[in-house]
């Protein structure tokens, strides 16, 4: 079977949001079987400075339970990155327009992260920048609240992909 593509998880600076989302999911997915082990999580932003480091707060929330994403440095979005996605998870409503108004082609799966939790869930993810630690944590428990319905989303992805 041909390589899936990846996950990108899409935020403005690429510096708070997108980098925890995919921290959290490429850890939730190392404890999956095959195929969905191998699938690489990548992140972006909107409106990135590449190579900015992580926001200090982001790393402490993560390593607060036990992933590190220290080593991980801004992008700006890129219609490869788009194109070569097997699904992308914006923040905001205004991270999906955005891309909707600049992709050629759309991707077919372009959700918010919390998307596929039930109402009457908050389905945008607020932007943490410049917050105080707590806020950053906040975040992060509610991207925690979404990954166990992104990973049974990605199961039925991946599995109608090899039908």
């Amino acid at each position: 079977m041909p390589t899936p593509g990846h996950i990108l998880v899409v935020c403005t600076g690429n510096i708070c949001r997108s980098p925890m989302g995919q921290g959290l999911l490429a850890h939730a997915l190392q404890a999956q079987p095959e195929p969905l082990r191998s699938l690489k999580v990548i992140s972006a932003g909107v409106a990135a400075h590449t190579g900015e480091p992580i926001s200090e707060n982001s790393v402490v929330a993560l390593r607060k339970v036990g992933i590190d994403i220290s080593h991980l440095h801004s992008q700006g979005l890129t219609q490869k990155m788009l194109d070569d996605a097997l699904v992308v998870f914006g923040m905001t409503e205004s991270h999906r327009s955005i891309i909707r108004a600049r992709a050629r082609p759309v991707p077919e799966h372009l959700y918010l992260f919390r998307d596929f939790l039930p109402p009457p869930a908050s389905k945008e993810i607020g932007d943490p920048y410049g917050g105080p630690l707590k806020l950053y944590e906040s975040v992060r428990d509610e991207m925690v609240e979404a990954v166990p319905a992104i990973v049974a989303f990605l199961k039925t992805l991946v599995e109608g992909r090899k039908a």
